[in-house]
């Protein structure tokens, strides 16, 4: 059960960080989180909520988002109120916070009565700093009436993409938060995501009340990631090779559309040697909290999922993130695949990709009780994962594009940068599907053109006389293969559509008529073959260090099994302690005194004393001179 890991003497043994408004936000950044300087808008964000001012944060995974609103409560009088969706992410969140001293907790279903009353109690002797709660419990009169007795430093409103209706997460239970300004007009409120295009960010400021000038973007680039996109052939095989030459031993997430196909993969991993587990909601609650709390606690385990399991996931050193099916949005795929390589060391998204799977989105959404304008909303953003992953162009600029962000140069670090697409001019190749699709009468699939196409009189193709066509044998100049291929990028261009029939059947759209005609050209990219790639040891713009050397990677290897041991002693995940990246910096720097250790990205005065001694001795063995 998830209280039995709160340890509560602990707790009473922690330095009080209560005393408020004594130090500056960097102070705190430095003594508390043991971090240097600020990052991105983080400062200007801060300083705006200390004044009691609101903000909404649009930051990427892994930017700092929650010490945004983490240092104002620190600084503030009062409690600061987070908002959390999940019961998981708040266990994480508090757990990580009281590794460094601060008072936290959090309420919600995990606790006793007994639990829940002693946390109450603290509330109201003003002993917390930051209390973590679930809107559903928030928005109850009971909890309401005591928050109207606290002196309430500020309210956090996390994942605050969940607000919006045009979001990829949207939960009508966030849109009740509105209320909470009314309520309480004077204590400042600060909104939180990583992931939010135009419209959502639109709908988030109306429903919370906010000002342009309480926005605050900073940028959606992850460089430490590189994106790379598969034609899919044989899913299962193209991502074991992936696991093997490039993440053999790592921990990481495979998405995939269906219960059964997660379940299905899973096992296959298994039988393959890999440590996989299935997460989806059609296992029992207590079985995807066990998953999940393994996946947090252990390394090396690979999650295999849909999507209903990742958001607010805090580990950061999940080193890939593999779609077995396309997402159904850029923004839901650029929230999935920030899950990988928080920590700022390389990461790799990675994803197979086919026309069948657009076929069976449009299906799922035609199907669905959503209003039409929705409907065509969700259509419109299916679209831009497809042209995203046609693309013959740098793939971090084109998401970035859909984000409202500029990028002058290729990235360098996505597949189509580090193996160049090869295009062709496909027009006449286009026409000739064209006309075969009307020749046809517009409803037949991707199989029976190709079929017509190259000539082959199958009995479909004889029974409904497509033999006799004009276009029968005129496609034989390319291969099945690079048919679908073509088709494929016609459907992306939104030249084809596919009808969601049952059949697949294809259609040309308006925009098709000018190409048919020979009025406009059309550039097709040629699909690279597969490319054995190598485990890279730096992020591309080379601010990471990664250990590379066997005396490095021992010395890794040894503070990482000291971690873990001291993680399961608290029953923590073991990047509450230290990151993976705070590890690799004692690897690159070999401290040997404590004053040496407190220079390490991430280790503030608390850690240094409870783990300094513990961590220098590792470092020191491992650094002693040869007799």
């Amino acid at each position: 059960m998830m209280s039995s890991v709160i340890d509560w003497t602990l707790l009473a043994a922690m330095p009080d960080f209560a005393t408020k408004a004594v130090r500056s936000p960097r102070q705190v950044l430095r003594e508390v989180y043991g971090y240097p300087s600020f990052r991105l808008k983080q400062e200007a964000v801060i300083q705006r909520v200390l004044r009691g001012g609101d903000a909404l944060v649009i930051m990427p995974t892994g930017g700092g988002k929650s010490l945004c609103y983490q240092i104002p409560a620190l600084l503030r009088e009062g409690v600061a109120i987070v908002v959390s969706p999940l019961i998981s992410l708040m266990q994480d969140q508090v757990d990580a916070l009281r590794q460094l001293g601060v008072q936290a907790a959090y309420l919600n279903s995990s606790l006793t009565r007994s639990e829940q009353r002693r946390i109450e109690e603290r509330l109201a002797r003003g002993e917390l700093d930051l209390l973590y709660v679930a809107p559903e419990r928030l928005m109850t009169d009971a909890f309401l009436a005591q928050m109207q007795g606290w002196t309430i430093a500020l309210i956090a409103i996390d994942e605050a993409h969940c607000i919006s209706q045009w979001g990829h997460d949207f939960r009508p239970e966030y849109l009740h938060l509105a209320d909470l300004r009314q309520r309480f007009p004077d204590v400042p409120c600060i909104a939180v995501t990583a992931t939010a295009d135009a419209p959502t960010r639109r709908d988030i400021q109306q429903r919370l009340g906010f000002a342009d000038e309480d926005l605050f973007i900073t940028g959606f680039d992850r460089p430490n990631i590189r994106y790379t996109v598969v034609v899919k052939k044989n899913p299962k095989q193209q991502l074991l090779r992936f696991l093997r030459s490039e993440h053999d031993g790592d921990a990481g997430i495979v998405y995939c559309l269906s219960r059964k196909k997660v379940d299905d993969t899973a096992a296959w991993l298994r039988e393959q040697g890999i440590e996989a587990l299935p997460y989806h909601a059609g296992l029992s609650a207590a079985e995807r909290q066990a998953h999940q709390d393994r996946f947090l606690r252990e390394e090396g385990l690979v999650m295999v999922a849909t999507v209903a399991f990742g958001m607010g996931i805090d580990k950061p050193n999940v080193r890939f993130v593999a779609h077995l099916d396309v997402p159904r949005s850029l923004e839901a795929y650029y929230q999935e695949t920030g899950r990988a390589g928080r920590d700022g060391l390389p990461a790799d998204a990675w994803m197979t990709y086919s026309l069948g799977d657009v076929v069976a989105m449009r299906k799922m959404l035609d199907d669905s009780a959503a209003p039409e304008a929705h409907k065509w909303t969700e259509r419109h953003k299916l679209n831009t994962i497809v042209g995203f992953c046609e693309t013959p162009r740098c793939r971090r600029q084109v998401l970035l594009n859909y984000f409202g962000e500029a990028l002058d140069a290729p990235c360098g670090n996505c597949d189509t940068c580090l193996n160049p697409v090869e295009t062709w001019d496909g027009t006449e190749a286009a026409q000739k599907v064209m006309s075969c699709i009307v020749r046809t009468g517009q409803r037949f699939g991707t199989a029976h053109l190709i079929d017509v196409l190259l000539g082959k009189a199958t009995d479909k193709v004889r029974r409904f006389r497509h033999d006799r066509l004009p276009t029968f044998g005129v496609g034989t100049e390319l291969s099945a293969t690079e048919w679908r291929s073509v088709i494929r990028q016609l459907v992306a261009a939104d030249l084809l559509a596919v009808e969601v029939d049952g059949y697949g059947s294809i259609k040309l759209t308006e925009a098709a008529v000018p190409v048919l005609k020979g009025a406009q050209r059309v550039e097709f990219r040629k699909d690279p073959r597969p490319v054995k790639t190598k485990k890279r040891a730096t992020t591309p713009a080379g601010e990471a260090f990664v250990p590379e050397t066997d005396a490095d990677k021992a010395l890794f290897d040894a503070l990482r099994d000291l971690r873990l041991t001291l993680a399961r002693d608290q029953g923590v995940p073991p990047y509450v302690i230290f990151h993976d990246s705070t590890l690799a910096a004692m690897v690159q720097h070999r401290p040997t005194t404590p004053a040496a250790l407190r220079t390490i990205s991430g280790i503030g005065q608390v850690k240094l004393e409870r783990y300094g001694d513990a961590f220098l001795q590792v470092v020191q063995a491992h650094t002693a001179s040869p007799a």
